[in-house]
Parts: structure tokens; sequence; C-alpha cells
């Protein structure tokens, strides 16, 4: 999303949203969060169709305000509580397992390259690795993979797409199966912390919010977007620095490249400098929103109350000046797990190219869009020809 706002989305999604791209301003906007909150975080970009709400009221389905999509003192509670989760120092002690993850997936599709085959990273390895680490820091256990994956991305165009209306009640069958998958997934967390309180490891995430006094059916609201936030643009932002880093030449070279990225020595702060970069640049996250609160003013500019905010946090401006200080927001909302989504971009990117040092990339990348969210729909690679995949140790 390098270009202006307006220019990546239809007219029905401008109609109901003022595009904010200068940085100082989206920067205030997001420091002033009694002006301006993040009562549409969870709502859908397009209103949904008769049909589909009569679907999803049918089935229960709701997520009540909470974190990303609350403010004042209950937004606060919640966030001591799942911030623990995503401390520096347990996000840190991840980088060995995710490393582990990479090899072990690098090692699974070595064959098919060697035989002449191509294989698409962003599935088998990008994809493969955030839900386990997920899980392993929250102690919430994961849907089987396929589910979450489907479950996820249908998530995500049902709420930060432009779906027709026979298209919203597909998504809204796949989001009624992630959303009663977590009702249970709530229940089982809970009654395991009442069995066994004294685990080695203390409480699951669930557990501590319900310990905090969280009423179950925020915590599975909160549940439902980290399942998202947590495995899905990490996994987004992993891809995105694959497909970047293999395209050689394609951006500046102090960017760094797959043969950058594989060095034993340098490549780990090459992948840093790669993933670094696509926050700026084209991060997997490139827009929130926000709500005008009241009648106010930001600098020159002036808000109504109502009005719907699309915030840029990468590409544009920023991404002219490679400045990546809004990729995961800022003030009381910035993302709680920043450290974890760069930590494993770029763990997952320089083992990949260590593994693999002599890829090369398919075609042309075909990207996804939505509101707030995009990256390569896919990252197909082959092996460069005439030269056998090398491991590097």
């Amino acid at each position: 999303m390098a270009g202006a706002l307006p220019e990546a989305y239809p007219e029905q999604v401008l109609d109901r949203h003022r595009c904010v791209e200068d940085p100082r301003t989206v920067r205030e906007v997001l420091r002033r969060a009694e002006d301006f909150v993040p009562d549409n975080a969870l709502s859908t970009v397009v209103p949904l169709a008769p049909a589909t709400l009569r679907r999803l009221a049918a089935a229960g389905f709701a997520l009540p305000p909470v974190l990303a999509s609350a403010s004042g003192p209950g937004h606060r509670h919640v966030r001591r509580v799942v911030a623990r989760f995503f401390s520096p120092a347990r996000v840190g002690t991840q980088a060995g397992a995710v490393a582990g993850l990479v090899r072990e997936a690098c090692a699974g599709i070595r064959g098919r390259l060697e035989a002449g085959g191509e294989v698409d990273l962003a599935q088998e390895v990008a994809g493969v690795v955030p839900p386990v680490i997920i899980s392993a820091l929250t102690g919430v256990p994961n849907p089987a993979h396929a589910d979450l994956k489907r479950w996820s991305r249908d998530s995500l165009e049902l709420f930060w797409g432009w779906p027709e209306p026979g298209r919203q009640l597909k998504l809204a069958n796949s989001a009624i199966a992630f959303h009663a998958w977590l009702g249970e997934a709530v229940d089982r967390c809970l009654a395991e912390e009442r069995a066994s309180p004294d685990l080695p490891g203390g409480q699951n995430l669930f557990a501590a919010l319900d310990g905090a006094g969280v009423e179950r059916d925020r915590i599975r609201s909160l549940g439902y977007f980290l399942m998202i936030a947590g495995q899905e643009t990490t996994a987004m932002l992993a891809q995105t620095a694959l497909s970047t880093a293999l395209a050689d030449g394609r951006w500046a070279e102090s960017e760094g490249h797959w043969a950058d990225c594989a060095d034993p020595e340098s490549g780990a702060a090459a992948s840093r400098a790669v993933v670094a970069s696509v926050l700026a640049r084209a991060s997997s996250v490139p827009t929130w929103r926000r709500v005008v609160a009241a009648d106010t003013r930001v600098g020159d500019e002036a808000f109504t109350a109502g009005e719907h905010l699309v915030l840029q946090l990468s590409g544009g401006q920023l991404g002219e000046t490679e400045d990546a200080s809004l990729a995961f927001g800022f003030g009381l909302h910035r993302c709680l797990g920043a450290g974890l989504a760069e930590l494993e971009a770029a763990v997952i990117l320089h083992e990949c190219a260590r593994a693999m040092p002599d890829l090369d990339p398919v075609g042309v990348p075909q990207w996804g869009h939505l509101l707030s969210f995009q990256a390569p729909r896919t990252v197909p690679v082959r092996v460069r020809p005439s030269v056998p995949v090398g491991v590097r140790a």
C-alpha cells in the first residue's frame, strides 16, 4: 500500500471512512484516546446484509468490547493482564523455538524442491510457526491448523473486507464456527485451571482474565481477536519479509537480500533490517480505525463527531522515510505483540534463508488487500536452476 489510501479502497468503503495519512496527525489521533475512540475496531467495514445479520444473531454471535475495541479503565485493566503474557522476557524465550520450527518446516519441503517442484513458503513456513508460539505463550490451545487458518482468513474478510451478500453468509458461518470453538476453549481453559491451579507455568491467559474478573463473553471476544492478531497477521508479516528478501533488487540494496539473510554471521541483522523496512513500507497491518467522539481539531484539521477514520500506519510518507514507528500503533492501544511479531518474522526469514540459500521466487507476488490487512497471498519458490539446495549448519 505505497500510494494514497483512497486509491486502495472501493467507493463503498470511502463513503463511510475518512482517510488520515499524515503521520503527525495519525500519531496525535492515536495519542488522544478520549477524543478518538476504538469503538469500530471490531465493526465490519461495510454494513452486513439483513440475512447475514439474522444468521449471526440466531447463532448468538457477539463480540463485546475488550482490549482493541475498548477504552477507559476496563481497557487498561484487561491490558495489564494480557501484557504479562507478552513481556519482553517471555517473548525472548521463544526465539529458539521459532528457529527450530522453521528448520523443521524447511526439512519437510527440501525433498520436493530438490526434485524440481515448487513450494509456497507462505503456507508451509510462515504460516505454521505463529500458531505454535502464541499457544506456548498464552497456554491457550489451537484448533486444527486448517480450521484455524480458514477461520482467521474468513473473519478478516468478513470484518475488514467488502464481501457481497452471498459471500457474507459463507463467511458468517465460518465466523460462527470459530466463535463456538472459542466458547468451548474458554470453558476448557477455566476448568483446567480450577482443576490444577498449581501447574508449572502458572495460569493460561483465559484463566488469568477470569481471575481478574473479566466476564466469559469478553474473554471469548478477546480470544477472537487475539487468535487472529496473534498468529495470522504475524504470518502475513513473515511472508511479506520472505517475499521481499527473495526479490533481489526490487527494493533498495540496503534492505538486505536473500543471500544477506542466509549469512550465518550477519544474516540475523540483515533479516531484522528487512523486517524493519517491511514494517515501514508495507506492514501486514497498514491501517487502523478510530471513531471521532466529539467535534475537535488536530492542527489545522477539523474532525466531526461520529466520523469513522482510517489511519495510515505503514506506507505512504512513512514508507518514503523508512519510519516504522507507527507500524504497531501508538499510545494506549499500541500492539502488545509488537516485539513477538518482529522477532518471529526476523527469525523465520533468517532461518529459512540459511536452510535454503539457493531459492528463486516464482513469478510476481499477487497481493491480497483488506482495509487493515495486506500481504502476498503466496510466496512460491523453486531451486535456482542447476544449483542444488544447500543447507547451512
